[in-house]
């Protein structure tokens, strides 16, 4: 395996657990915390840096199967992201998420997490 898909396959892992720790706590708490804007603000940033990672370095066309899956996944954490500090900057912290917010979160973790499972299923059938 390539260097970069191996720093990539780390990336995403750290991505996984940043997203993991701001959701999960936004889901339990149903507000928006500095703690939570810092952990899905770093698992977006990963992300994207992992999402480049693996592009670069793979042999594939960009848009396989997997490839629009988690491309897809990546927009859908991208909206929840603008969508909790939009809602952090219009309402400030520690108030009750909508229940919209709180929704799309949710779907949209579980859409990143499908994602990253099937990458990983995919490099262990390798």
């Amino acid at each position: 395996m390539k260097l970069i898909l191996i720093i990539g396959a780390i990336i995403v892992t750290l991505a996984l657990i940043s997203y993991s720790i701001a959701i999960i706590t936004e889901q339990r708490k149903k507000v928006i915390t500095p703690f939570i804007l810092k952990f899905l603000t770093i698992g977006i940033s990963l992300d994207i840096i992992a999402t480049a990672c693996m592009i670069i370095g793979s042999d594939n066309s960009p848009f396989t199967l997997h490839g629009l899956l988690g491309y897809s996944a990546l927009a859908f954490m991208l909206v929840d992201t603008y969508l909790i500090w939009k809602f952090k900057l219009q309402n400030g912290y520690d108030v009750l998420v909508s229940k919209g917010i709180h929704l799309y979160s949710r779907i949209a973790y579980l859409w990143w997490v499908a994602a990253y499972i099937t990458g990983s299923m995919l490099v262990a059938l390798k």
